[in-house]
C-alpha cells in the first residue's frame, strides 16, 4: 500500500513485502536541502509558481524546478528569489550552489496521479512521438537539456478546463549523419569498438 501527494509535507507510508514492515517517508525527505527554505517562504507570502516567475524573468516550470532541486540557478537569480520570498540571501545562495541531483524526488514508475498521466501518455503515445519525429527530422533525439517547457489553462466553448504543456527541445541529428556516412570518418571510438 501507498499513500503520496505531491505535497513537501505529504507522507508516503508503505509496507516492505520482503520484511513485512511499515516505513513512513515523506517527499520532503527526497527533496535537496534549498526546498524547506523555498517552500516554507512561498506558502508564507502566498506566492503561485507563476508570481515569482514573472518577478524572476524565468518561466514558471523551471521556477517550480529549482524548488523540487530539478534545474540550476545562476548566482544572479539566487540573489533575486531570496529578494523575491524575503529569505537570506547568502543561505540560499549556499543552498543552491552546485549541480542538481535530477531524478532523485520520483519513483518510476510514479505513483502520484498526475504524474503517473504524464507517464502514461509516453507509455501510450511514445513510439508514435518516436515516427513522426523521425520522419519529420531524420534519425536523432530531442534534447532534454536544450529545452524549455510551459503550461498553459485553455477553456473551451462549453466551459471544460483543458491542460495544455508544450515540450520544446533541440533536435539533435544520429552522430554518424555528421559525417560522410564511413565509419573511417568518425574520429570517436569506443573503446568496445570492432570499427
Amino acid at each position: 500500500m501507498t499513500i503520496s501527494s505531491t505535497s513537501p509535507e505529504s507522507l508516503r507510508i508503505y509496507v516492505d513485502p520482503a520484511s513485512s514492515s511499515l516505513h513512513i517517508s515523506s517527499l520532503r525527505d527526497r527533496l535537496p536541502v534549498q526546498a524547506p527554505t523555498l517552500f516554507e517562504a512561498k506558502a508564507a507570502k502566498n506566492l503561485t509558481f507563476e508570481d515569482i516567475a514573472k518577478q524572476l524573468g524565468r518561466n514558471e516550470v523551471a521556477v517550480a524546478a529549482i524548488f523540487y532541486g530539478q534545474a540550476q540557478t545562476t548566482s544572479e537569480d539566487a540573489e533575486k528569489l531570496a529578494d523575491i520570498l524575503g529569505v537570506d540571501k547568502k543561505k540560499l545562495g549556499v543552498q543552491l550552489a552546485g549541480y542538481p541531483f535530477r531524478g532523485q524526488v520520483m519513483d518510476m514508475p510514479p505513483k502520484e496521479p498526475l504524474i503517473y498521466r504524464l507517464y502514461e501518455i509516453v507509455q501510450n503515445y511514445g513510439y508514435a512521438y518516436k515516427a513522426i519525429l523521425n520522419e519529420k527530422f531524420g534519425d536523432g533525439i530531442m534534447s532534454a537539456i536544450s529545452f524549455s517547457t510551459k503550461v498553459e489553462k485553455e477553456t473551451d466553448k462549453d466551459g471544460n478546463n483543458w491542460a495544455v504543456i508544450t515540450l520544446r527541445g533541440k533536435w539533435y541529428v544520429r552522430f554518424l549523419e555528421r559525417f560522410s556516412g564511413r565509419i573511417d570518418d568518425c574520429e570517436f571510438r569506443l573503446p568496445f569498438s570492432r570499427f
